[in-house]
């Protein structure tokens, strides 16, 4: 339980997310929802990206003790999504964020064999799709015809290779560890920029691994900084290290973390891009600042000492900002815990809205700061 001076705001965050969940679990169910549009959760297939957060989140709070209904409804989540994993075709790098968050969060906490077969059987369909010659994980399918994206790898995959990591200690096989960290290796040389912002996509010559070119992507511009592939920059690398204790992924997660705090309004919670020309509208991403604030709080842990102020005392502060200030805790006419993500502007879609995945990092922050040690990446 949080009772550290001046943190007494968590549990009070923590009981009204969780009694919000419990409220919209009765529509919601076992389904996949990912961004609020007039007050009500969008409901995505099962092969969707954000498959994971719904239930990733439910998982959390039976993690903070009890919670049966919640437990029943992610573990059928869980066994939704097997028509996802028997079916392939649909399966690109976000593996990492849909079984992380399901199966390995139910083997984590159950110790359920089932869970675990699914999870390593993910971990197999994530290092299937990594190029040697590049040395990257590639990000997707061809979802049209004429689509030639088999160059193409994006900041995101930082949060989904700690799945690579825990498969080869589950299994005892290195190979899932060595292509995490040769991923990771290309995120340094290539997404990383030396004053810590990153490159949403990266486009290589899947024949020959040579780098073409960084795109844009949900970013503004090619050359800005989009604030939610910082955030996956921040917290990958972070775990990066915490798996792997490679020096250079922590140096990294330091530099991408001192840019993503150096850039944040006054009340912490970034604006969708942190280099936005004037004309240009400067909503929130309110699911960015809760992604970096978990990140933050592992990267305190990381590094120790008096070094992890520097990372901790602004977690915190954002978190509180969030719960404070872009919480919805007493609107019944809104399903989102968490207001004010932005998704993706260049194709103008779920714009200032609650995100899932916003509401997942939130919960995630209060659940370290509440001392659970079983955090699912981890």
């Amino acid at each position: 339980m949080a009772n550290a001076a001046g943190l007494d705001w968590v549990e009070e965050a923590w009981t009204n997310a969780r009694d919000k969940t419990r409220r919209i679990a009765g529509r919601i169910g076992a389904n996949f929802p990912h961004a609020s549009q007039g007050g009500v959760y969008v409901l995505e297939p099962p092969h969707w990206w954000t498959a994971g957060f719904w239930p990733g989140m439910l998982w959390l709070f039976v993690q903070g003790g009890g919670e049966e209904g919640l437990r029943r409804i992610a573990e059928a989540c869980e066994e939704k999504l097997d028509d996802v994993l028997r079916d392939y075709t649909k399966l690109d790098h976000d593996i990492g964020f849909m079984w992380t968050l399901t199966s390995l969060a139910s083997y984590k906490l159950t110790g359920h064999a089932e869970s675990r077969r699914r999870a390593l059987q993910a971990a197999n369909y994530l290092a299937g799709r990594f190029n040697l010659k590049g040395r990257y994980i590639r990000a997707w399918n061809p979802w049209s015809e004429n689509d030639d994206n088999a160059g193409i790898a994006i900041i995101d995959c930082a949060m989904n290779v700690p799945l690579l990591f825990w498969a080869s200690a589950e299994s005892g096989d290195p190979r899932y560890r060595h292509i995490a960290e040769a991923h990771l290796d290309t995120v340094l040389e290539r997404f990383v920029r030396p004053d810590g912002s990153v490159y949403h996509i990266v486009r290589f010559d899947p024949e020959t691994g040579d780098f073409l070119e960084g795109i844009g992507g949900q970013g503004f511009a090619p050359e800005s900084a989009w604030s939610r592939g910082t955030a996956w920059a921040l917290y990958g690398l972070s775990l990066a290290y915490h798996h792997s204790r490679k020096q250079a992924y922590l140096d990294a997660a330091k530099r991408v973390a001192h840019f993503f705090l150096a850039n944040l309004p006054d009340d912490l919670v970034p604006h969708w891009d942190f280099r936005l020309p004037p004309e240009i509208t400067k909503y929130r991403d309110s699911s960015a600042g809760a992604c970096a604030a978990s990140g933050l709080l592992l990267l305190s842990e990381l590094v120790g000492g008096t070094e992890s102020r520097l990372y901790r005392e602004p977690a915190v502060r954002m978190l509180e900002s969030l719960y404070r200030h872009y919480g919805a805790w007493d609107d019944e006419k809104e399903e989102g815990l968490i207001r004010h993500g932005t998704s993706h502007y260049p194709e103008g879609k779920n714009i200032d809205v609650p995100l899932i995945y916003g509401d997942y990092f939130f919960v995630e922050g209060l659940s370290r700061l509440r001392g659970n040690d079983k955090i699912f990446w981890q």
